[in-house]
């Protein structure tokens, strides 16, 4: 049986902390930017907490 890749796309999107959260860029802020206001824009910068219900999809893709 060949051994199970880790998804590398996932693995450059999200980092797991030493207390063990999973943390991610925050989602909206690639495109689309002259519709958002600039106070919006600067709130969507930074890190977030990935929400709990992704956690169980993370790990199986970086094959933990």
């Amino acid at each position: 049986m060949p051994k199970m890749k880790s998804h590398t796309g996932m693995g450059k999107r999200v980092k797991q902390t030493g207390s063990g959260k999973w943390i991610s860029e925050q989602a909206g802020k690639r495109h689309l930017l002259e519709g958002k206001t600039s106070r919006r824009t600067r709130r969507l910068t930074g890190t977030v907490e990935v929400a709990k219900t992704e956690i169980k999809r993370i790990k199986k893709l970086l094959g933990r």
